[in-house]
């Protein structure tokens, strides 16, 4: 994973009004955590700072330069407005070269499995804890021409040399199954439809003379 240098500024003041002020010339409120250390409260570069976080993914490692001192900066949450999609915050932890961090790595599916084949992703992120610099940006899975019945295990899986899986070897990431038909497709929403019906028939006869109406209740409670 390629790092990131970009230039923070410490700040001092904190609370909404700040952050709005920050985010209004253009920078992003930031907060980096870790190594048993008071937090560093940053503005950063906001245009600088999306494209690196865009490049670096979900893990992005960023070398922030804070006052002439380099720190290196893992992202763990990123705080992205609803409407206007603009980054709002970022939370980091602070990490040293060579250290292992436990990450979270998305799954890439590639490739396109035989014909009449479904591809299903049952894993779509992979636990790892892994080189702080050296963390991937995804795992790449290939289903290239696999037939149906083939399971894709995180035993399977391609990391970076010294990291270490740290899910189970025969968790499930990648099964390419058959399609279901038509046939099978009508026969499971029929029973879905029936079980309906039954749930539907039970409730109404549970709902008898021996029970209360609404009214009688709510005439009981206000008396």
């Amino acid at each position: 994973m390629a790092v990131e240098k970009i230039t923070a500024e410490s700040r001092s003041e904190f609370g909404k009004g700040a952050a709005r002020r920050i985010r209004r010339a253009d920078k992003i409120p930031a907060v980096i955590y870790g190594h048993g250390n008071d937090p560093i409260h940053l503005s950063l570069p906001g245009h600088s700072t999306m494209m690196a976080l865009k490049h670096g993914g979900a893990n992005a490692l960023l070398d922030l330069d804070i006052d002439g001192e380099s720190q290196l900066a893992l992202t763990k949450a990123v705080q992205i407005d609803p409407i206007r999609r603009v980054i709002e915050h970022i939370d980091f932890v602070a990490v040293r070269r060579g250290e292992k961090v436990t990450v979270d790595v998305p799954v890439h599916v590639v490739g396109e499995a035989a014909s009449d084949t479904l591809v299903v992703t049952e894993s779509s992120t992979i636990q790892l804890e892994v080189e702080a610099t050296n963390i991937p940006e995804f795992l790449e899975v290939s289903v290239q021409g696999l037939e149906a019945g083939t399971q894709i295990l995180v035993s399977d899986l391609v990391v970076p040399e010294g990291s270490v899986l740290l899910l189970d070897a025969d968790t499930l990431v990648v099964n390419i199954v058959e399609p279901m038909s038509q046939a099978a497709m009508e026969a499971d929403l029929g029973e879905a439809e029936g079980e309906a019906g039954d749930e539907s028939e039970s409730s109404e006869g549970e709902g008898g003379e021996g029970a209360p109406t609404e009214a009688a209740a709510e005439g009981d409670s206000a008396e």
